[in-house]
């Protein structure tokens, strides 16, 4: 099947998309890929959704903000893939599925006694309507549901995408978006992913706190300072990293309280290093210690973050386009790809990558 994949991540930077030739399981071809920019009307609504989610009592109805977000994402989505479409020359009659995966405004992991929530907005009805093609969607909730973390889903693309390219294990890929995932690759185990720790998100945010842009442009604040050791130490010190794997995080589980009293540079250094600490903390708890690490996501296109993640790491690491891959559309294709498992009834979640008792299916399919 010819399938339209869509990516918008924590970061709120852009709607990423993908076209992808598969049939669930191997890859015949990849389509083209591209990017449009969140527009600023649809990133405050996302904001504010996201900020009333912060404080949703599990007993109470939806926020108020999350209908019209929900709405505003498929159209943005769409508008965003009917100029690609265009520009590529293709049509909505040349996409077969969509897969959407919507904007995540919440995502609790699960608790003692207690399931996990996550929430991703988009109607995916409405974008079914619009497109005139069948939207698969709402990934993560049979996940949790059944006890799963509801992330990350990605980890069965990975596996068939280093299959496609002929990536040896033992390996792994890291995603580094708001939040950094791994998956992890052996020759004699199954695969293994989970939730590192921060990506590009706190450093996103301390800029934007600080009233210094929207990121760390090239790394650029973050090269010019200094790793403070002792709020290092405390960030490294969260229960999270003891925890065992699968597991995952929120964009906002962290605070940038520590960082008060530190200058932007020595601030945004200190969360390059969490960031990169952390990712090498999770490379040891592979079965089999991975050979290399390929690296896609925003993260990997700033040089001062990949230049600590590489010190840290105790294996190769390198860019995704170093194998042949697409970096900024990995997540998109990924979706594309988890569609058709969706549409076929296969599973998209496994014991190794969400925690989840069994391999699960999930999603829903929406008709126009």
């Amino acid at each position: 099947m010819r399938v339209l994949g869509f990516m918008s991540g924590t970061s709120l930077d852009a709607v990423d998309m993908a076209v992808l030739d598969t049939d669930g399981e191997t890859i015949s071809a990849f389509g083209p890929a591209g990017e449009r920019k969140l527009s600023e009307a649809t990133r405050a609504l996302v904001l504010a959704a996201t900020e009333a989610a912060k404080t949703w009592p599990r007993s109470a109805p939806p926020p108020s903000e999350f209908a019209p977000t929900a709405e505003a994402v498929a159209r943005e989505h769409f508008a965003a893939a009917d100029a690609f479409l265009a520009r590529e020359q293709l049509g909505w009659r040349d996409i077969e599925l969509i897969g959407f995966h919507g904007q995540t405004v919440l995502h609790e992991r699960p608790a003692e006694g207690r399931i996990g929530r996550t929430v991703q907005l988009g109607d995916g009805e409405l974008l079914a309507r619009l497109a005139g093609v069948p939207v698969a969607y709402d990934f993560r909730t049979a996940d949790v549901a059944a006890g799963g973390e509801g992330a990350p889903l990605a980890p069965i693309y990975h596996q068939a995408r280093a299959r496609a390219s002929g990536l040896q294990p033992p390996s792994a890929v890291l995603n580094v978006g708001g939040v950094a995932n791994v998956t992890l690759f052996g020759e004699r185990s199954d695969p293994l992913a989970f939730d590192t720790g921060p990506g590009n998100g706190m450093i996103d945010l301390l800029v934007q706190a600080r009233g210094l842009g929207r990121f760390d442009q090239d790394g650029r604040l973050a090269a010019a300072g200094r790793v403070d050791a002792a709020v290092l130490a405390a960030y490294l010190a969260h229960p999270y990293f003891a925890a065992p794997p699968p597991k995952s995080l929120d964009r906002y589980d962290f605070s940038l309280e520590p960082l008060a009293a530190l200058g932007v540079e020595d601030a945004c250094a200190t969360l390059a290093a969490f960031t990169a600490e952390a990712i090498a903390q999770g490379l040891r708890l592979a079965p089999e210690p991975p050979r290399v690490l390929v690296v896609a996501g925003g993260g990997r296109s700033n040089p001062e973050l990949m230049r600590v993640i590489k010190a840290r790491a105790s294996c190769e690491v390198v860019a995704a386009e170093a194998v042949g891959w697409r970096g900024d559309a990995l997540e998109a294709e990924a979706f594309a790809y988890l569609a058709v498992r969706t549409l076929k009834g296969l599973p998209i979640s496994f014991p190794g990558t969400t925690g989840v008792p069994v391999p699960m299916t999930g999603g829903r399919i929406a008709r126009p």
